[in-house]
């Protein structure tokens, strides 16, 4: 008995290295099959973006000539009015006309025209001068409201992006399209040429007065020439708007008599 008990020690491992053999075998088999699933899911979705990666960069790579256009334009536009802001600093090689730039900028602000207006309004005692101010009035409030709102659509900032001062804040004039100093002079020259007879001097110096101050914003730094350019059109189109629905004489001192009334209570 001691001497068979060896070989069925040896044959008890030999039947456990046979009964492992096939489970070893069946979970090697069980493994190679879940990485080559693991490999055919990767491969196809590496397939699935590398298909779509190609347009994507085609997209990228190859814009639109319309953007193209629009870009370079924009650039220009940047790189033209940072160049033309040379009184922006202080003490620059243009700084003793920084002073006069600003005062003509000041010049096509809305709060002088608006306080301008009003006084003239308060001191006019005939129908016609009356007429012709409150319909001036309620140009340059149609012009303050509409550029405040486009500025506060777009929300583009200026070529040197300076934050606004107060007299920004008090005529919403915070950003640079469209510019505002620009629309109101030119709406209020075409305003004055068409209701008072002008020498033709006065009127040359009116056009020049218009076209500098557009010019001045962009010397301080404040607007791009597309903001002065816009500027100019939207003051001649809220001219146009003024004209079409102009007030006459009894609905504006309708207005008047509503106006007086309500400081009259308030006093």
């Amino acid at each position: 008995m001691s001497l068979n008990q060896p070989p069925r020690r040896e044959q008890g491992a030999g039947e456990g290295r046979g009964g492992g053999g096939p489970r070893r075998a069946a979970f090697r088999q069980q493994t190679q099959q879940e990485d080559a699933g693991l490999r055919g899911s990767r491969d196809s979705s590496e397939g699935g973006s590398a298909a779509d990666r190609p347009e994507q960069d085609c997209m990228q790579l190859n814009p639109s000539f319309r953007g193209i256009a629009i870009n370079s334009l924009l650039a220009i536009d940047i790189s033209l009015s940072k160049r033309l802001g040379v009184c922006v600093r202080p003490h620059g090689p243009w700084a003793p006309l920084r002073s006069m730039v600003t005062l003509l900028a000041f010049s096509g602000h809305a709060l002088p025209w608006l306080c301008g207006t009003l006084i003239c309004l308060w001191r006019s005692n005939t129908l016609a001068g009356q007429e012709v101010l409150v319909n001036l009035l309620l140009a340059l409030i149609l012009d303050l409201m509409t550029v405040a709102g486009m500025q506060k659509l777009v929300k583009r900032r200026g070529p040197w992006d300076f934050p606004p001062g107060f007299l920004d804040y008090v005529a919403m004039d915070r950003y640079s399209f469209p510019a505002a100093h620009a629309s109101r002079a030119v709406m209020v020259s075409k305003f004055l040429l068409n209701h008072l007879v002008l020498a033709v001097p006065l009127r040359i110096l009116l056009y020049l007065w218009a076209f500098l101050v557009g010019v001045s914003r962009v010397l301080l730094g404040k607007h791009h020439l597309s903001d002065v350019g816009c500027g100019f059109a939207l003051g001649f189109l809220h001219f146009t708007l003024v004209e079409s629905v102009w007030l006459d004489s009894a609905t504006c001192q309708t207005l008047i008599s509503i106006g007086t009334l309500r400081w009259t209570l308030l006093v």
